[in-house]
């Protein structure tokens, strides 16, 4: 196999095993951050030895098998206090006696040590950017230039983000565990808000020049995916899948051939992926089977499911929407929920009675320098026929995004009304 070649297979794998191999190797040396210093070190020398040998049968074993050499190298020139070194040498032969190959029995307890990854990168001692840039850091397996230019920050801001998280954590002697009852249900909450986060730079993207990211959604859907493995009993995981997967099976109609976006009701359905639709249906169903009640994630999937079940945008059930933003609104309380049930309410009973939620939301804090604020009113306006007031609305929140096509789209629509 040419190097090139060989250098592409290390790359797929290492996206595949990072995650297990770092999960692995944080429950030997009890430091995520040494962790990712010893299984970085793995990926060396499959960079240095794949090339001349060829990509070995097992290469995730491999992997494993090298980091732990290299982890067990470590321990002993860091000079530990000589109990602690006698413990974990015993331990460690305890553990090749009864199993001659450590990484078969890493990968015996690899879906524990997922989940305490997940629990780690998302830790409230972190400041959310740093959860998320660690998280696709652990988990996803992204490098810190592929994070930056997600995110369009720059290299060194991302890298300083990612060693002060694994130094906090360090420093916090954080365990490698999965926390237990209100604790577990308070930081669960959080690595959906964080993979929720990852997916929304993705699906509309907050800067830049591009309209989405399909990137961040897929590794968010794949981070999703593998936490509803982890923890099938947890309904708010599922209705999170189902909402990815739904938001997701619209990517190839949101945006046209030259990259501009394509608002929801002009896409052309028939681009909808039927497999994600699927697959988010069949998660919703889930949520329905575990329990009656149904969280954050779970309403805006089914918002989203009525949507998908359309064939034509006339045919959405908008006033099934409003009541269920209405509902969302019960359970989280939101200014943009609220902007939300002002669009549902205007497509079900007339952009009059949006209007009218609408400007009640005019002088909420957490709106302003919301663009999209100023773009729903502008649509209402326009659709009663106010257009001077319209334009004046599309150019303010044309004004206030800092994405590039959306700010073309709000100024198109503006020019509209003239």
């Amino acid at each position: 196999m040419e190097t090139t070649e060989t250098h592409r297979a290390i790359e797929a794998v290492w996206r595949i095993e990072s995650a297990r191999l770092i999960a692995g190797l944080t429950r030997i040396v009890r430091d995520v951050g040494r962790a990712e210093e010893v299984a970085q070190d793995a990926l060396v020398a499959a960079l240095e030895q794949w090339p001349k040998a060829g990509v070995p049968e097992n290469p995730g074993a491999w992997l494993m098998a090298t980091a732990k050499h290299r982890a067990i190298d470590h321990l002993r020139r860091t000079a530990l206090a000589e109990k602690k070194y006698e413990v974990l040498g015993r331990d460690l032969a305890e553990r090749e006696s009864i199993v001659p190959d450590l990484a078969e029995a890493l990968d015996d307890n690899i879906g524990d040590d997922l989940l305490r990854l997940v629990f780690i990168a998302c830790h409230p001692l972190l400041p959310t950017e740093a959860q998320v840039a660690l998280t696709l850091r652990l988990l996803g397996g992204l490098t810190t230039a592929e994070i930056a230019r997600a995110y369009l920050a720059s290299e060194p801001t991302i890298a300083q983000r990612i060693v002060r998280a694994k130094r906090t954590l360090s420093e916090a002697n954080v365990p490698f565990e999965v926390p237990r009852g209100a604790e577990f249900t308070a930081r669960l909450s959080s690595v959906l808000q964080v993979i929720y986060l990852i997916f929304n730079e993705g699906y509309s993207a907050t800067a830049g020049e591009d309209w989405i990211r399909p990137a961040l959604c897929e590794e968010a859907l794949r981070l999703g995916r593998i936490l509803a493995g982890l923890v099938p009993k947890e309904a708010e995981v599922h209705g999170l899948v189902a909402l990815m997967e739904i938001q997701a099976s619209r990517s190839k109609a949101r945006v046209g051939r030259s990259g501009e976006p394509i608002l929801l009701l002009d896409q052309d359905r028939m681009l909808w992926d039927r497999l994600l639709i699927a697959r988010g249906f069949a998660a919703l169903e889930r949520v329905a089977e575990l329990d009656g009640t149904r969280g954050v994630y779970a309403i805006q999937a089914a918002i989203a499911a009525c949507h998908a079940r359309a064939t034509r945008a006339e045919e959405t059930d908008w006033a099934h929407i409003a009541a269920l933003y209405a509902d969302l609104a019960a359970v989280s309380p939101s200014p943009i929920v609220e902007l939300n049930r002002a669009v549902a309410v205007g497509m079900a009973s007339g952009p009059a009675a949006g209007l009218v939620l609408v400007d009640a939301l005019r002088k909420e804090p957490a709106l302003q320098g919301y663009h999209l604020l100023p773009s729903v009113r502008g649509d209402l306006l326009k659709k009663l026929g106010r257009f001077a007031e319209a334009r004046v609305e599309f150019e303010t929140a044309a004004a206030m995004t800092r994405n590039a096509r959306e700010r073309n789209l709000l100024l198109e629509r503006a020019l509209a009304c003239a």
